[in-house]
């Protein structure tokens, strides 16, 4: 079996730094800015290489969509699994950066007057209020196929094999698909004005949050080469981290004024079922803990050692935003 180990970017000494999560000492703060600035600086290599392609009139809105900030999670965790696997090349941003693609254009779509008609998002104009809703329906949907081909950049600047390279492509697709991110927001659009169960819950957010978080994590542990129970874990921390997330989202829904979220309307605004209407503000608090813990358990139950994955599974419960 493949030993398992974490490059500690951004990590003081041993034993310095706060408290991550379960208490082992880890430089949170410091690992999430050196993080964001590689991931920002390979999102801006990637629209270089890829505005070109778009039509002029969508460009400024794609580079709205994509470089209008935000906690980039998903291609930091992707990065973290890549380097818990022992990966150590820098294109591995290069890589990760597809998923914040990704997730862009779910932002940009999610914000359209048809799905949830926001007006503001990361503190700035929706895209469509900026644009116009062609352009911003054009520009997000521009967005898949150009994550797909920078992932294939991405993999093949790591030196992947064609099949390798292919087959991370075919995880991104299947995230933002109908059995991902696309069914997910059906059942979202189909559960507004509902009273939904905490199963039905459940399964939206695992497609429609869920789905990317866990590409993340398959992602960057297949660029470094794991398969079998290691790259298992990975995906079940990944989905634990992404239930976790959704519900802590709806904490901070119900509890944070639209400065410290940059975004309105609120999910309740728009009558959607959300955790802390099923459970109430304190059980929603617990129950984003707990699967904060089952994500830690899932790789320390693998023998995956990876301080910053451990910290992230802390810091998606914890964040103010």
């Amino acid at each position: 079996m493949m030993e398992l180990r974490e490059e500690n970017r951004g990590q003081g000494a041993q034993g310095e730094g706060e408290k991550g999560w379960e208490g082992q000492p880890f430089e949170l703060e410091g690992f999430l800015s050196a993080e964001r600035r590689r991931v920002e600086a390979a999102l801006e290599a990637a629209l270089e290489e890829l505005l070109p392609l778009f039509p002029p009139s969508t460009r400024d809105a794609v580079r709205w969509g994509v470089a209008g900030g935000g906690k980039r999670l998903r291609p930091i965790l992707c990065a973290a699994a890549y380097h818990a696997g022992g990966g150590e090349h820098h294109a591995i941003y290069a890589l990760a950066v597809s998923l914040e693609l990704i997730h862009a254009y779910s932002l940009i779509h999610d914000d359209l007057p048809c799905m949830d008609d926001a007006a503001v998002r990361r503190g700035l104009p929706a895209v469509h209020r900026q644009f116009g809703e062609k352009v911003a329906a054009v520009a997000g949907a521009l967005l898949i196929p150009a994550a797909l081909l920078q992932a294939w950049r991405g993999a093949r600047e790591l030196g992947l094999p064609p099949e390798k390279a292919r087959g991370i492509l075919e995880e991104l697709s299947r995230a933002a698909g109908a059995g991902g991110m696309v069914g997910g927001q059906v059942l979202d659009l189909l559960g507004e004005g509902q009273a939904l169960s905490a199963a039905e819950l459940e399964e939206l957010h695992r497609r429609k949050t869920g789905a990317l978080l866990r590409a993340a994590l398959r992602m960057g542990g297949m660029a470094a080469g794991l398969d079998g129970p290691q790259l298992e874990a990975l995906e079940q921390y990944g989905a634990a981290v992404g239930l976790a997330f959704q519900i802590a989202d709806d904490v901070l829904d119900a509890t944070s004024t639209l400065a410290a979220l940059g975004k309105e309307p609120s999910d309740a605004a728009l009558g959607k079922s959300t955790y802390v209407a099923l459970w109430g503000l304190e059980e929603a608090r617990s129950r984003a803990r707990w699967w904060a813990r089952e994500a830690v358990e899932a790789l320390r139950s693998a023998g995956v050692s990876s301080p910053a994955l451990m910290a992230l599974a802390g810091y998606v419960v914890s964040r103010r935003s």
